[in-house]
């Protein structure tokens, strides 16, 4: 359900009663105005400026397109070779069908090319820049050059008006702009280092739309001090697991670090955990345990439990999840490390592997907008048009973006996301 998140400010206006012809007459006059200059908002100017438009894009950032930048690790996750609805969190899990089925990865991949961007697929078919993410940025900021789209940065916004014939009048310090299409493009909450705000959700309220609770996504996730207690040896040990939360599963890389867990399978997982789940970790994805043990306790009864489970995991996992299995099924009353195969019995051996199938843990709390990603939830979909992305409350009015409850997967689906929304709207403002 809908939930609003933010109280309404005096930023914007619904009325022209404040805003005389006189200031409108001075105002600088675009058939387009784009709050954000970052993925989606920089798409969406060049798209409707190749159509002639005229065109300006505003931001308050000293940089245009900072998570670009970013991202990564600096090299840009752009997109993905299999995009599909289900790589995306929405609470209608129709809308974001139509903008990705006309500007698919594909489309991208060709602009990309264009530029003479190299490229790479990481893993499964995540496409990373060779070089740097600026040449994404700068492909971005060169399609705007070419079409006339204006970028211009430092520039905040101090109040939005809708004048009596629909155009919009937006003032800053010292200037106002007017606008017959309105496009915010503002993004989410996440890495507020880099600007993130909740700027796009406040106007969106105040327009009478409605917004998805929101949170990190894509975020670390934290435990209490009682259990990082145990997994302080841990920090920087990673495996290979598959990690599930109710219907939810992904396999990946897992990182043990000194506040919790980190690494693509648990940031992946987190856009779908929520506070008091467990979460259930097959730390052997690739592996039949039960069988494996049972060889193992017919072939070599005297090895040690913990030298077996090294031949599978770092010595530090190794000699926790003895520990482990010692408080869980031996009741604390097993040696950590001399147990031997031949002593444990049949019932054990079962449970063993379904501990190491089904490791159950509760985290405390994602890590938080900091460093999350992207955020899941924001402004309800029900209201904007899938096809165009105007608003169905206020005409001339358009959402993009990250700033939408629109969420995609770890992988490049949050940039596709953005080069389809952008795109979509940019072919009808």
């Amino acid at each position: 359900m809908a939930k609003p998140l933010f109280r309404l400010i005096s930023l914007l206006e619904n009325t022209a009663s404040e805003i005389t012809m006189s200031e409108i007459s001075k105002s600088e006059k675009y058939d387009v105005i784009i709050i954000g200059a970052g993925a989606a908002g920089l798409m969406c100017a060049a798209t409707a400026a190749f159509r002639g438009r005229k065109v300006l894009v505003l931001d308050h950032a000293n940089k245009a397109a900072k998570k670009v930048l970013m991202s990564g690790g600096g090299r840009c996750n752009f997109t993905n070779l299999t995009v599909e609805s289900e790589n995306f969190i929405c609470s209608n899990p129709h809308f974001c069908k139509s903008a990705l089925n006309r500007y698919t990865q594909w489309d991208f991949i060709t602009l990309v090319e264009k530029y003479q961007v190299e490229y790479y697929d990481k893993t499964s078919g995540q496409l990373f820049c060779t070089k740097s993410s600026r040449d994404i940025r700068d492909l971005l900021l060169a399609e705007c050059q070419k079409s006339g789209a204006r970028v211009q940065l430092k520039t905040a916004i101090n109040k939005i008006s809708v004048n009596a014939d629909s155009t919009f009048t937006l003032q800053t310090i010292g200037n106002s702009y007017l606008c017959s299409s309105l496009v915010v493009a503002t993004g989410g909450l996440s890495i507020p280092t880099m600007g993130a705000s909740g700027f796009g959700y406040s106007i969106a309220q105040q327009f009478g739309h409605q917004l998805i609770t929101t949170n990190a996504g894509l975020s670390p996730l934290t435990f209490n001090s009682k259990i990082l207690n145990q997994f302080k040896a841990l920090a920087g040990n990673s495996l290979i697991a598959e990690v599930s939360c109710e219907h939810n599963s992904f396999t990946g890389s897992i990182l043990f670090t000194h506040k919790g867990l980190s690494g693509p399978a648990i940031l992946q997982i987190s856009s779908y955990w929520s506070k008091g789940k467990p979460l259930k970790i097959n730390l052997l994805p690739d592996l039949d345990v039960l069988s494996w043990l049972q060889s193992n306790k017919q072939d070599r009864p005297d090895i040690n439990l913990k030298t077996l489970l090294s031949t599978q995991f770092s010595q530090s996992i190794s000699a926790f999840l003895v520990a482990q299995l010692n408080n869980v099924l031996f009741n604390g009353t097993s040696s950590e490390s001399n147990i031997k195969l031949k002593q444990i019995e049949h019932k054990m051996i079962n449970q063993i592997a379904g501990f190491l199938q089904n490791w159950v843990v509760y985290p405390d709390d994602l890590e938080g907008y900091r460093v999350a990603e992207v955020t899941t939830g924001g402004i309800a979909t029900d209201e904007i048009s899938s096809k165009t992305f105007e608003s169905q409350r206020q005409r001339g009015l358009y959402f993009i973006g990250e700033v939408l409850d629109v969420t995609g997967q770890l992988g490049g689906f949050n940039f596709q996301w953005a080069w389809s929304s952008g795109h979509a709207a940019g072919e009808h403002v």
